[in-house]
């Protein structure tokens, strides 16, 4: 699968998991999608906050800050459910709470060995 095909099929699946969100009562705002690599650096190259090979370069990652009852939720702990149901969509979906670091709030789909 080329990356443009990859970058559609996840744009089509961050949907979904946001409409699961609201479904499920959350409610969610948008954090980092893309980082541009004239503020994050090339793939592979690490500037700023970003990491040197983040799927967020590549238009395969979004950020979801997470809100129930008009309380944020912080914890990876929170964005459980959703995680769960983000990696039942495509087997490349991952969940940013089951990284070694957790990042709950992150969903991305691995591309070339990449998450």
């Amino acid at each position: 699968m080329t990356l443009g095909q990859k970058q559609r099929m996840f744009a089509k699946l961050a949907a979904q998991l946001i409409q699961y969100a609201y479904a499920q009562g959350y409610e969610v705002t948008l954090g980092d999608a893309y980082r541009d690599p004239r503020v994050h650096g090339d793939m592979g190259v690490k500037k700023s906050y970003s990491s040197a090979s983040s799927s967020h370069k590549e238009r395969l990652a979004i950020d979801l800050n997470l809100f129930r009852d008009g309380q944020y939720l912080t914890t990876s702990e929170a964005h459980k459910p959703l995680g769960a149901y983000w990696k039942s969509l495509h087997p490349d979906c991952r969940w940013g709470g089951d990284f070694s670091t957790p990042d709950g709030n992150h969903y991305s789909m691995t591309h070339q060995g990449r998450a």
